[in-house]
Parts: structure tokens; C-alpha cells; sequence
């Protein structure tokens, strides 16, 4: 991912928390005769090493886990669902308009992820997102023929070999020009616009 140095984020710990709160990503792979790609949640955990990998499934009915073997390198992209168009007639001077958003790029080796490995990282997907509901499901307490469709999907683990983060928030503006972006933005009366300039005014 091409990242000027002015978007370039290197802390660990702000690209881990991205992950955890943006974990529904893309995931591309080799394929024949174009790179074949899946839009699915891929969390960050810890493996029996004590090394981070994210983990994550799909369909076996999906062909794209068929070149895991011979491809095993992989590429996540994660996109923050926060971003905007930004005019350049909000600058001071004449420019060329852009765009802001926040993404992470992960580069690694994938290995298929079987048995019980599998069956928690699923429990904690699920519990995951389940804590939020009403009446939240939980894996072991599906009916059996439920939780056999385990056998209908392809689990995976992605070794983390590079982490690219571009969080591209006007950093490379001056400040007059910085914080009319902000003012425009919340003006604008979009949520997401207003969402982005809050978050502008912490990384300030």
C-alpha cells in the first residue's frame, strides 16, 4: 500500500485496536487468471505460539480456498466505514480535491485451521458480536444439526507477516486549511462527515 509519511501510522497498539474494531475485511488471494477476493469478518487473536494472526472462515462452496495450498500468501484490507469527500475550495489556496479514510493492510502466509481450533475461534465470533443482542445465541447451545454446518465452511489463519496502516486525515495541511475541514465537515449535517472530523480533532 503506497502511504505517504504523513498518513503512515507504526503504532502497534492504534493498528491492533483498528483491527478489532474493523474487523470485517477483504480478503485476496492468487487465482487464475485474476486475484480472487472475499468480504468477511477476520479477527485478530493470539495462536498457541503467542504470535498474532487474524483467523477467519468461508464457504467451501467459495473456490477460493482451493488455491490455498500452492498460494498460501494472502492480503487482508480493512477500511474504516468512516470517510469523506474533501473540497478543495475549503483550503485557502488553490488545489486539487481528495479523499479521507483509515485502512490497514495485512500481509501474510495462510494455513487451513481444523478441530477444535476452529470450533473456538467460532465460539468467539460469535460471542463477539452476540453480546450486543437481546437474547444472544451461543455456539454450544445450537441444536446439533446446526452446529454440523461446521463441516460446510474453511477455516484459515493468516501468520502476520507485515501490517501497512494509512490513516489519511488532512495531517499534511496546514492549520488554517486543517481545521476549515473540520468546521465544513460538521457543517455539512452528514453523520459520517461529522464522525470523521471528531476524529480528526483527536489525532490534531
Amino acid at each position: 500500500m503506497h502511504t505517504p509519511s504523513h498518513f503512515k501510522i507504526d503504532d502497534e497498539k492504534l493498528i491492533d485496536q483498528f483491527l478489532r474494531d474493523h474487523s470485517f475485511g477483504t480478503l485476496i488471494s492468487a487465482g487464475s487468471p485474476y486475484p480472487l477476493a472475499t468480504h468477511i469478518p477476520m479477527e485478530l487473536e493470539t495462536n498457541t505460539q503467542g504470535n498474532p494472526v487474524l483467523r477467519g472462515h468461508i464457504s467451501k462452496a467459495n473456490p477460493q480456498w482451493h488455491s490455498w495450498a500452492s498460494h498460501p500468501q494472502v492480503l487482508a484490507v480493512f477500511l474504516s466505514p468512516i470517510h469523506h469527500y474533501i473540497s478543495s475550495s475549503w483550503y485557502n489556496h488553490p488545489n486539487v480535491p481528495t479523499w479521507n479514510y483509515m485502512s490497514v493492510h495485512i500481509s501474510g502466509e495462510l494455513s487451513i485451521l481444523t478441530g477444535e481450533e476452529l470450533k473456538e475461534s467460532l465460539r468467539r465470533l460469535t460471542d463477539k458480536y452476540e453480546k450486543e443482542s437481546k437474547n444472544p445465541v451461543s455456539l454450544d447451545q445450537l441444536p446439533v444439526a446446526v452446529q454440523n454446518q461446521i463441516n460446510g465452511i474453511v477455516g484459515f489463519e493468516i501468520q502476520i507477516n507485515r501490517k501497512e496502516a494509512s490513516f489519511k486525515l488532512s495531517q499534511n495541511r496546514n492549520e488554517e486549511d486543517f481545521m476549515n475541514i473540520i468546521t465544513e465537515l460538521k457543517n455539512s449535517g452528514n453523520s459520517q462527515a461529522i464522525q470523521l472530523a471528531e476524529i480528526m480533532e483527536q489525532i490534531k
